[in-house]
């Protein structure tokens, strides 16, 4: 039954499709368009036909002033290549490292590719960590894997120029820097070659060779690579219906990839770029010098396609835009009928697709009111339908689609009235069988750290996975017949946010996780009770309804089985419960190095086994992330002594280094600004501030001297590593003494230590500290060093990577008054949820260090 109702609705356009006979299958990624200015502009966007693909190593790598000035200026087809999504990087805004960060990344270029009209593309490379050479990034990731997947993008996008953000040498600054132009100019020429790479041919790709490869030369940390005798372009202009100079529209974009804090104020005035040539013809007067962007590389029809065009922009109405239409229908039945083959036929007919439906001013939405969707439950669906035209249109069928086949399908028939509201409620039952939602490339295990495991060729190159469910609204316009597809959302009211839609996840009818991800079996607390961490919290999260329904719960190391019990659980959908398990007699004499859980029942003659946990990460300038994985523990039965503290933390950026100081014993408090006060310091036997935090507090530096009184009268500060120097335009001020850190950095994770003060407290008490507690480090050693250390700073280890010189600012200490002040640039904030037992030891002698006599 179609129920006709007033409500408000928010304009979301996904896969558009338009034919006389049936859907058109779109390859391109969609814009937004609201309102007449933004139609304008797409409608003199159809004129062009010239496409460019920037290509560099991670997501805030591009160039966010150029970009905009390529999609919205010049009206190119514009997208970025990333190779990585940032996984190994920073994290300013929480605690997230690893995949985790490469999700929140992914997320944050999509939301800059929104405010810059350009499309986003990634590889499989995995962004490990920094690295300063790009041969030692070739070692880690599949260097022939990341090549196809260039050349795959390549080969689909079919780009007139591919512009490189960076040279393949040490003036990159970083191995992935200069990787991505590696592989560029390998890409450029192999994509074009028949024997590279010959399996994608018979994908639906054809071989392609780009007019020429430029590199977008620049002068930031510390190099000037741009030259006067280079091409030299103004990308600051200004768009009257934007509002807005490129340089404007750059700084926002640039402003969400808040993760690595890179906001950015938004540039007024010139703003020039500079290109070299690296390979084909050298351009001169403009990047697409002897190329030709509009309809006359078509040159059967095209002529007759570009003037309807002009016909079309001419005669637009900003007051009534849906008089464009009956247009716009006769240009894509002209496009349509083109004999030529290209990709720029696809890419045009979705654009006038979108034009089209812009202009009519038709709304859907497909939403649900709740926020995952579980296989063998029901899942209420809302579909709306607005015509804000006066424009003759039918909604003729509603169809639900899954990744596995069609649940849903009727038809409607009806005219749609003017800006009024169609709703139509429907509850689907989710197949048993429908795939959980998990982002594609965390769907198989990793090669070796380097290169995700992708090998479907419909993925490569993708941002994100497909939706789970698909509607499909088919409509007559002009007696032609539309579709629009969308994915089903989650759609609610946030009181401070107002409207929000979030992707709907597929997720299993039971999740289960653990309290810890660390288990230190054997704590030794010198005159006190050895600490047992053994007692491990298991919770199962239940998704669905169930009575007297028997389980078995596991614990494994892999796939054998170390520990079951059997129990009769009652499951009330959105309910937890909680199981403790005593390691110690769960596990006996068997010594696992990792455990997960499972919980495992049968059903309808059908037996389930459940053992995975569901982690969401929110962030109000991104959607919502979920992905599924294995919650694990690793045991350290190694030793560790720790003489238990009262220790107050300043949480920074985001790390899980007060969770590590609970499990040795100490006690721990977050502090805020208020309570910097001498007073209350003094409670503290020592005080740890947290990775980047006096980047991210003014207020610490504005207290320095109260924290150097703690110092002065026997309190010990330990500070983790800063990025630089600065909070804000200010100089940072840290400790009793002058301090600076430095970019030096030591990334190879199984760099030589040696211990320069073998006799100090850190290495002996009150855990002996030698070389073999830096065995299995991951991603690096330290980063952000104190160079050089002088007096009366003291050096206690020495690093290096390979063919650098030593350095000694890895962790540097420093008496005042009754106190010390201590700088970590080691990474323990990697290696404490790591499970390196030697992280806890070294971290157990900081804390420990006594005042002085």
């Amino acid at each position: 039954m179609l129920i006709k109702t007033a409500m408000r609705s928010l304009i979301i356009l996904f896969i558009v499709g338009i034919s006389t006979v049936g859907p058109t299958h779109l390859i391109a990624q969609n814009p937004e368009l609201n309102g007449s200015a933004a139609i304008f502009q797409q409608l003199q966007k159809l004129q062009v036909l010239g496409s460019v693909l920037y290509i560099a190593a991670h997501p805030d790598d591009e160039n966010n002033s150029l970009l905009p000035y390529l999609a919205k200026e010049k009206k190119y087809r514009t997208a970025y290549l990333s190779l990585t999504r940032g996984d190994g990087g920073q994290n300013l805004i929480g605690p997230e490292q690893g995949v985790e960060l490469g999700l929140i990344r992914t997320q944050e270029l999509l939301a800059a590719r929104q405010i810059d009209g350009s499309e986003q593309y990634f590889t499989s490379a995995y962004e490990f960590g920094f690295s300063k050479t790009a041969s030692e990034t070739l070692q880690y990731w599949d260097r022939k894997k990341v090549l196809a997947d260039m050349v795959w993008v390549i080969r689909k996008f079919q780009p007139d120029i591919i512009v490189n953000r960076f040279p393949p040498d040490a003036r990159a600054g970083h191995g992935h820097h200069a990787s991505s132009a590696v592989l560029s100019i390998e890409a450029f020429k192999a994509a074009a070659d028949p024997n590279q790479f010959p399996e994608q041919l018979s994908k639906g790709v054809k071989v392609w060779q780009a007019k020429r490869l430029l590199w977008n030369t620049f002068n930031f940390g510390g190099a000037n690579t741009t030259s006067e005798n280079q091409l030299k372009i103004d990308v600051g202009v200004f768009n009257p219906f934007l509002g807005q100079s490129y340089g404007e529209v750059g700084g926002e974009a640039r402003s969400m990839h808040k993760s690595q804090g890179e906001g950015r104020p938004r540039r007024k005035g010139p703003v020039f770029e500079y290109f070299a040539t690296i390979a084909g013809d050298t351009a001169k007067y403009n990047l697409m010098d002897g190329i030709v962007t509009d309809w006359g590389r078509i040159p059967v029809g095209g002529k007759t396609v570009e003037e309807l065009i002009k016909k079309i922009i001419t005669q637009f109405d900003f007051i009534q835009p849906a008089q464009s239409i009956n247009d716009l229908t006769k240009l894509y039945q002209q496009v349509q009928s083109l004999s030529y083959d290209g990709v720029w036929k696809a890419q045009k007919l979705h654009e006038i697709e979108t034009l089209i439906i812009a202009c009519a001013g038709i709304v859907v939405e497909a939403t649900t009111e709740t926020e995952y969707a579980v296989p063998g439950e029901k899942l209420g669906i809302q579909f709306l339908v607005n015509k804000r035209s006066t424009v003759p249109i039918i909604l003729d069928k509603i169809q639900l689609n899954t990744t596995d086949h069609s649940t849903f399908d009727t038809s409607i028939n009806i005219q749609l009235q003017n800006n009024i509201n169609y709703t139509l409620n429907y509850v689907s039952l989710v197949s048993i069988d429908q795939p959980y939602s998990q982002p594609y490339w965390l769907s198989a295990p990793m090669k070796d750290m380097g290169t995700f495991d992708v090998s479907d060729y419909e993925l490569i190159g993708r941002a994100n996975s497909k939706p789970p469910f698909t509607a499909k609204l088919n409509f007559i316009i002009n007696g032609v017949g539309t579709t629009i597809n969308v994915p089903i959302q989650y759609k609610f009211v946030d009181l401070v946010r107002g409207e929000i839609f979030q992707p709907l996840n597929v997720i299993p009818r039971v999740v289960i996780s653990m309290d810890k991800n660390v288990l230190l079996k054997n704590i030794k607390t010198p005159g006190k009770k050895d600490i047992s961490n053994t007692n491990l919290l298991l919770q199962v999260k239940s998704n669905f309804n169930a009575t007297n329904l028997p389980v078995t719960i596991s614990l494994k190391e892999g796939e054998k089985y170390l520990f079951s019990k059997d129990t009769v659980m009652n499951l009330t959908t959105g309910s937890i419960y909680s199981y403790f398990i005593d390691l110690g007699a769960a596990l006996g004499k068997q010594n696992p190095a990792n455990i997960h859980a499972e919980l495992k029942f049968q059903l309808n003659g059908k037996v389930y086994a459940y053992d995975q946990m569901l982690k969401t990460i929110k962030y109000d300038h991104i959607p919502s992330i979920n992905y599924l994985f294995k919650d694990q523990a690793r045991i350290i039965n190694e030793p560790i002594v720790s003489i238990p503290k009262k220790v107050g933390y300043i949480v920074g950026a985001g790390d899980k280094v007060p969770e590590a100081l609970s499990q040795l014993g100490h006690k721990v408090d977050i502090l805020q600004e208020s309570d910097i006060v001498e007073a209350k310091l003094a409670s503290y036997d020592v005080i740890v501030v947290g990775i980047r935090a006096y980047n991210i507090h003014e207020w610490l530096t504005n207290k320095n001297e109260i924290i150097n009184r703690y110092i002065e009268q026997g309190g010990h500060l330990i500070v983790q590593y800063l990025k630089s120097n600065l909070v804000g335009n200010k100089r940072v001020k840290v400790g009793p003494y002058e301090f600076a850190m430095s970019n030096i950095r030591v990334t190879e994770e199984k760099a030589p230590v040696q211990l320069l003060q073998a006799q100090h407290p850190f290495l002996n008490s009150p855990n002996k500290i030698d070389e073999k507690d830096f065995d299995n480090w991951v991603q690096e050693r330290s980063t952000y060093q104190m160079e050089p250390v002088k007096a009366p700073y003291e050096a206690i280890l020495q690093m290096n990577d390979t063919n650098d010189k030593p350095t000694n600012g890895s962790l540097v200490t420093s008496k005042y008054g009754k106190g010390n002040f201590t700088y970590v640039s080691l990474v323990l904030f990697r290696q404490l949820p790591a499970g390196v037992a030697g992280s806890y030891k070294l971290l157990a002698n900081l804390v420990s260090l006594p005042p002085n006599k």
